[in-house]
């Protein structure tokens, strides 16, 4: 035991205190940032934050990933908090998604991502990054009135006075803020390219929000008809603790909505955990599997903790995890490490929070947003075919013009359809044989192969043996899934690691770098 505590001291000061301190860096304005898209108050966002570390991370049994609030919920959070009409019911509602991804780790439904076709989740994640785009458009131009879309932008074509309009509308942005909006955004795509890699000393978040405080004190004692108003600021009570919203536990059963959006939020914090950790399972150059229903199990507790604290919902988050691997992070005290950098942040310097632009955050979740939207996506799924490409598409329409859960729904069934007008056939067949004492595996994809055969094909796959030859022949099919595609492309990294002679007949080859 000893030694087992010496070893994690010694790795911790080599590694993951170092990484920790780089995912903080990250985390911290991605936590104000997420909080403000979701309509909650900006400490809610660094508790989800704090949670996901010191809570999270001790509860899961991933190595690399790392948990806090995403942008993926902010529209369902913010539709939720609408219409329950009080935050503290809202908690409620956070602690009923904890129970439910709790109860999807203990009865082993770990594997629910695997049944949602890849189009409709890229479709989902696509419409969040378009919602997200079009809520920080009037904070990015520091527009003091309600009501943007209705009563300031529209507004502009709706009058006869054009030239009148465009000058109402001049007097209530601030030129400020759209200065540091604009070349925030520059510097974030900027960093984002690989020759600017080197550069990245500061994580390109932190390095955003520094240039907003920078800028905005330049104004306040140069140019004052520049300098932000205290409106535009962020504003974290200076004891966050005193300022805790608790759930109203009188209202636990006084309506089916806190349960209906508890477990809207729970299904979709599971989606993107369990994508996440199969993100960061790939990054690992230690090529360690995280236990998905432990995973949930930890996130519920994670929830059910944001919820009885006043927290927003977190998930697994691919950029914290990222940061992560990046930074060198070892073992889950990386993790635990950025929820402890989070908390000495709120409790020591919340003076100097409360001096960061909404501009800057802003200007992060724009970026975010067009990473999860980007033309390159639209691309890649057009691509593919309109059996990929419709499902996607329609996906977005409905959410746009309705709410996440139904827009799910519908291309869920659209891509059900597709399955039953194309006659799937769930199945393959596998041969073993013995060469030169060595194991030789041979796998024919009979008919039409769907997504619905993902868990049982990953599984096959990844039961053969290290040092073996692999032959998977697609060559009498009449239809491969997409989905089936990636997994096989994907294992062909795995086969490499395993010293296993993967051949594949007649099956396509595709792109997995575009996936989100």
């Amino acid at each position: 035991m000893r030694r087992k505590l010496k070893y994690y001291r010694i790795v911790w000061l080599k590694h993951d205190l170092s990484a920790g301190l780089s995912v903080f860096l990250v985390a911290l304005p991605l936590c104000l940032g997420i909080a403000l898209a979701s309509g909650a108050p900006l400490y809610a966002g660094l508790l989800s934050g704090i949670i996901g570390g010191l809570v999270v991370a001790v509860v899961s049994g991933s190595s690399l990933a790392v948990s806090g609030p995403a942008a993926g919920l902010t529209t369902l959070v913010a539709a939720s908090i609408i219409s329950l009409g009080d935050y503290h019911v809202f908690l409620l509602a956070v602690m009923v998604a904890g129970l439910f991804q709790i109860a999807l780790g203990v009865f082993k439904l770990g594997g629910i991502a695997n049944y949602f076709p890849s189009a409709v989740i890229k479709g989902m994640l696509a419409a969040i990054g378009i919602i997200l785009i079009s809520k920080q458009i009037p904070l990015s131009l520091g527009y003091d009135q309600p009501d943007f879309w209705t009563s300031g932008f529209l507004n502009l074509f709706s009058s006869q006075h054009f030239f009148d309009s465009i000058e109402n509308f001049n007097l209530h942005i601030t030129r400020g803020a759209i200065l540091i909006t604009f070349v925030s955004i520059i510097l974030m795509l900027v960093l984002q390219h690989p020759f600017t890699k080197k550069l990245r000393v500061i994580p390109a978040p932190l390095l955003v929000v520094v240039f907003g405080i920078l800028t905005n004190c330049i104004f306040t004692n140069a140019v004052s008809g520049f300098s932000l108003k205290e409106t535009q600021l962020v504003n974290i009570p200076s004891n966050i603790f005193a300022s805790i919203t608790f759930p109203d536990f009188s209202k636990f059963f006084s309506s089916s909505e806190i349960w209906k959006d508890g477990l809207i939020i729970g299904l979709l914090a599971t989606l993107e955990t369990l994508l996440c950790i199969e993100a960061i399972d790939k990054l690992d150059k230690r090529n360690r599997i995280t236990p998905v229903n432990r995973e949930l199990i930890a996130q519920g507790v994670g929830n059910i903790t944001c919820g009885l604290l006043g927290a927003i919902p977190m998930t697994a988050v691919v950029v914290r995890g990222a940061a992560n691997v990046d930074a060198g992070g070892r073992t889950k005290l990386s993790a635990f490490t950025h929820g402890l950098f989070l908390l000495l942040a709120v409790l020591l310097v919340p003076f100097l929070l409360n001096k960061i632009p909404y501009a800057s955050l802003a200007a992060i979740l724009l970026v975010t947003g067009y990473n999860l939207t980007k033309p390159k996506l639209y691309q890649n799924m057009w691509s593919l075919g309109w059996k990929q490409f419709i499902p996607f598409v329609i996906t977005i329409i409905v959410i746009l013009l309705s709410d996440l859960l139904i827009g799910v729904c519908i291309g869920l069934l659209i891509s059900i359809y597709y399955i039953v007008r194309n006659n799937f056939k769930a199945e393959y067949k596998i041969t073993k044989t013995m060469e030169n004492n060595a194991p030789v595996y041979y796998i024919k994809l009979n008919s039409n192969v769907s997504f619905l055969n993902k868990v049982k094909l990953r599984k096959v796959l990844d039961e053969v043996p290290e040092y073996s030859t692999l032959t998977i022949d697609g060559s009498e099919c009449n239809f491969i899934d997409y989905d089936i595609l990636e997994i096989i492309s994907e294992y062909r990294r795995k086969a490499r690691i395993r010293r296993i002679d993967l051949n594949t007949l007649n099956i396509q080859k595709v792109d997995v770098s575009a996936v989100h």
